[in-house]
């Protein structure tokens, strides 16, 4: 049995997904910038999945820019904030995905920006009274960054709430949402933000792809300069194939998003359940054992270290099970966002992470072989 607990990581991709990208691979492999019917044909599929995109977010087409993922999203964001409006002050937490804290870290350095961060508590709530005081207090405008839901721990972020605050106090509000699109419906057209970032291969589409979602009238900086493509704002021939399947990926996330957080939700009850039954003294990081405060596809789990040679993820790989410690995107790191919550770093953490491609059976043989484990460390 080989089972696959790492899907915050990455997404398998989804056949009818495959199967709708096949042809722009094959046959419609024309140049969308290219004026003959190759060409044309091309760009009438990209500005269809736009659309596509932009109708499943209640925002417009032209709002939706495509890019190769949420980091690339993430930084045109912060940058255009920055150079195209000015601003001198954000505000972030310190659970925020590298994508984010690098950038802003090396802008703080360099004297670009102030950098502030959001209080937050030992279970990694943010302390939004906080939020509000920093943008009373500061006399310019400023960019709050804060994201949807955390990639480690899973904790959810009141994203409408921090929206109202920002609009209240006039700062701009940009959200790394890549955790949490194609798993919870957005409704751009009601949410008070600016920037908004997604990358299709967290929910069943194919890697190398993502989007921005820019609010109208708010001005982008080019991050990539070139050719005119995506309205003269991301220079570079457009991934076709994978714009077509981001944006079926997305389709079918919709589609099935009831039914989807159903069945997950269950497995990772499942999991929770049956640790507490096999496992003395697990804990659980952050919120991620909390149903309506942490992502339905993330569970952060706390272990008693044990002694005896090898690591836990060793342990699980040799098993046949694919699980992370934290974040794939820095594996082989201390985890800023433990460390930020004061986890005891004598403990060992695991991230599982579950899909609709999951079954209880491999939840159940997973809890057994760490059990397993446990009982021979203590034999």
């Amino acid at each position: 049995m080989s089972i696959y607990l790492d899907n915050a990581a990455t997404t398998q991709l989804d056949r009818e997904v495959f199967d709708e990208m096949t042809p722009y691979l094959l046959t419609n492999f024309g140049n969308p910038s290219s004026l003959h019917s190759h060409g044309r044909t091309v760009k009438k599929a990209i500005e269809n999945a736009r659309r596509t995109v932009a109708d499943l977010l209640k925002a417009s087409p032209n709002e939706i820019i495509f890019t190769s993922g949420g980091t690339e999203a993430d930084n045109t964001a912060i940058l255009s904030s920055v150079r195209s409006h000015g601003i001198k002050h954000v505000i972030t937490t310190p659970f925020e995905h590298h994508a984010v804290l690098h950038l802003l870290e090396v802008l703080a350095s360099n004297g670009e920006i102030k950098l502030s961060y959001i209080k937050v508590d030992e279970s990694g709530n943010l302390n939004l009274n906080y939020l509000d005081d920093l943008l009373r207090l500061h006399k310019g405008r400023s960019l709050v960054s804060v994201m949807h839901a955390n990639n480690e721990i899973g904790n959810l972020n009141n994203i409408e709430l921090i929206g109202e605050i920002c609009a209240s106090r006039g700062a701009l509000f940009h959200s790394d949402t890549v955790q949490t699109i194609g798993h919870y419906r957005h409704n751009l057209d009601n949410l008070k933000l600016h920037f908004l970032a997604a990358s299709a291969h967290k929910f069943h589409g194919p890697k190398g792809v993502g989007f921005l979602y820019c609010r109208s009238g708010i001005q982008l900086s080019q991050l990539l300069h070139g050719g005119s493509q995506e309205r003269k704002l991301r220079a570079g021939t457009e991934n076709i194939h994978g714009i077509i399947g981001l944006a079926k990926a997305l389709e079918i996330a919709y589609r099935d998003i009831d039914a989807h957080h159903f069945y997950v939700q269950n497995l990772k009850n499942r999991m929770i359940a049956k640790l507490r039954e096999h496992i003395s003294d697990v804990q659980f990081n952050g919120n991620s054992f909390v149903a309506d405060k942490s992502l339905y596809t993330v569970l952060s789990v706390s272990l008693p270290a044990f002694d005896v040679g090898g690591s836990l993820l060793n342990y699980f790989d040799q098993n046949n099970i694919s699980v992370s410690g934290g974040s794939a995107c820095s594996s082989g790191s201390s985890s800023h966002v433990l460390s930020a919550l004061g986890a005891d770093p004598s403990r060992d953490t695991v991230r599982f992470s579950f899909s609709k491609y999951n079954t209880e059976a491999e939840i159940d043989y997973t809890v057994e072989k760490l059990a397993e484990l446990y009982k021979a460390v203590a034999a």
